[in-house]
């Protein structure tokens, strides 16, 4: 079975590989050591398919994980949002989980903002004011706004990103990676509904995490699927 993997890791399992190859040429129990590295190296930057459930009130998960605890919090500043409290959902992705990100809902993007920070344990509240962070911000079909954040981790150093400010981008749609454990916050309008609970594990452009008032819901909203291995 062919396994899809995100342009951005052929560089890297590349190097991985050619480790790997000189390890085994100065001892092989190096060797082995560096084959199985490299095979967790292309399972990470595993891409798989997603298919996104219909509905125009479906807000999609923007990343596989465990959803940590929901809390009221405000938007990043940089994103000149109102200074109010948003219901925040947060998913923790670890070294196992698919790292590839999707668009959570139809519309446009409005602002998209890079900031350097640290890199505290991206399961930690902290982490979410503190560490380096790429937000954007998107005006949905009804008009609502809706923020995302890629939050790096303790290990996670690269956040990549192919939002543009004015793109028109569909839910489920790729938009960007984070290597190698890291999270996504979304930061749901006012009047938004959560449909997850912490602990639960989500799939990215799949599982329903919230449903907008007023719109229409796909069947089955709350299912879920692990798509092998941990969530990938």
């Amino acid at each position: 079975m062919q396994l899809p993997i995100h342009r951005e890791g052929w560089p890297i399992i590349a190097g991985f590989v050619l480790a790997t190859v000189l390890m085994w040429i100065i001892w092989p129990p190096l060797g082995i050591a560096g084959s199985v590295l490299s095979l967790w190296c292309i399972w990470f930057f595993r891409d798989p398919d997603r298919v996104p459930q219909d509905g125009t009130g479906a807000v999609l998960a923007p990343a596989d994980g465990r959803v940590l605890p929901l809390v009221e919090a405000l938007p990043p500043e940089e994103l000149e949002m109102d200074p109010k409290p948003l219901t925040r959902i947060s998913i923790f992705m670890n070294i196992f989980n698919v790292h590839v990100n999707r668009v959570p809902a139809d519309g446009r993007i409005v602002r998209t903002h890079y900031r350097p920070g640290r890199f505290f344990n991206a399961s930690f509240d902290k982490a979410s004011a503190h560490n380096e962070r790429l937000s954007a911000l998107m005006m949905l079909e009804g008009g609502e706004r809706l923020a995302f954040v890629q939050i790096a981790g303790l290990v996670a150093r690269r956040i990549r990103s192919t939002l543009e400010d004015g793109q028109i981008v569909r839910r489920g749609a790729r938009f960007g990676i984070i290597r190698f454990g890291s999270r996504v916050d979304i930061y749901l309008p006012p009047g938004a509904k959560a449909c997850v609970t912490a602990g639960q594990h989500v799939i990215a452009g799949e599982t329903v995490i919230a449903e907008l008032p007023g719109r229409n819901m796909p069947d089955g909203a709350d299912e879920t699927r692990d798509d092998g291995g941990s969530l990938g």
